[in-house]
C-alpha cells in the first residue's frame, strides 16, 4: 500500500511497495512534515508531464526533500503515466553536490528550510562532508590519478576531452572508494581505459559496470 495514507488510483500490480503518490508540491511537503523522522526511505510516485494529470517536477520534489534533510537517488518507471524516484534521509558523511547546495541556499533565503534540514547541514559542516565533493565539482584530478595518467600515454588528454558529467562521475566514483586497494583499482582502471579513449564507471547493457 502507498505510504502515508494518501488516497490513490495506483495499480497495485505496477506500484512498488513502500511508496507514496502525490500530485502537488504541497502534498509532498505535507507527507515529509509527517514522516521525515522515519529511518527508511520511500518511492515518490508522480505523474509524467504529458500524462494530463497534475505534475510535480523533480526539482521541486528534491527541494522539498532537502528542506527536511532527505535526498534523492535512483529513478524508475511505474507505468505509461507515472514515474518513481527514491527518497530517503541523508546518511551522515555523504557528500553534498554543488546543485544541492544551490538549492539549499535558495531554500534558506526563502525561509523554507525546516529544522531537520538545518540540522543535517550543521552536521555536514561539522564532519567535513559539506565540502567533500568540492574538488570533484571543480573537476580537480587527484595526484594519484595524475600519476597513473603518466603511465598510460594519451590517457590524460582523452580524459580531459570527456564530457563534464562523465569526468565528474568518474572522479566521484574514485572518491567514494572506501578502501585504499579499491581506490587503487579504480585509479588504474580509469587511466587504462582513458588511454583507449574509454570511460570508466559506465553502465553496460547487461547491468554491470
Amino acid at each position: 500500500m502507498p505510504a502515508g495514507g494518501f488516497a490513490s488510483t495506483i495499480n497495485a500490480v505496477s506500484t512498488p511497495e513502500n511508496s507514496v503518490e502525490v500530485r502537488t508540491r504541497a502534498e509532498w511537503r505535507r507527507w515529509l512534515a509527517k514522516h521525515h523522522q522515519r529511518d527508511n526511505g520511500v518511492w515518490l510516485i508522480t505523474f509524467k508531464k504529458n500524462s494530463g494529470s497534475p505534475h510535480l517536477d523533480n526539482n521541486a520534489a528534491v527541494e522539498e526533500a532537502l528542506s527536511f534533510g532527505w535526498g534523492d537517488s535512483k529513478p524508475g518507471k511505474v507505468d505509461a503515466q507515472r514515474t518513481k524516484l527514491w527518497f530517503a534521509p541523508r546518511k551522515p558523511r555523504t557528500g553534498w553536490s554543488k546543485l544541492n547546495k544551490e538549492r539549499i541556499a535558495r531554500l534558506i533565503e526563502s525561509r523554507k528550510m525546516e529544522p531537520a534540514g538545518l540540522r543535517k547541514i550543521a552536521a555536514a559542516n561539522a564532519d567535513g562532508s559539506w565540502s567533500k565533493l568540492d574538488a570533484v565539482e571543480a573537476l580537480e584530478v587527484p595526484p594519484d590519478l595524475r600519476q597513473a595518467f603518466t603511465l598510460h600515454p594519451g590517457s590524460a588528454a582523452n580524459f580531459e576531452a570527456f564530457p563534464r558529467s562523465a569526468k565528474r562521475g568518474i572522479l566521484d566514483w574514485i572518491l567514494q572508494a572506501r578502501k585504499p586497494d579499491t581506490r587503487a583499482r579504480r585509479i588504474a582502471e580509469t587511466a587504462t581505459l582513458a588511454a583507449r579513449n574509454e570511460r570508466a564507471n559506465q553502465w553496460r547493457k547487461n547491468g554491470t559496470r
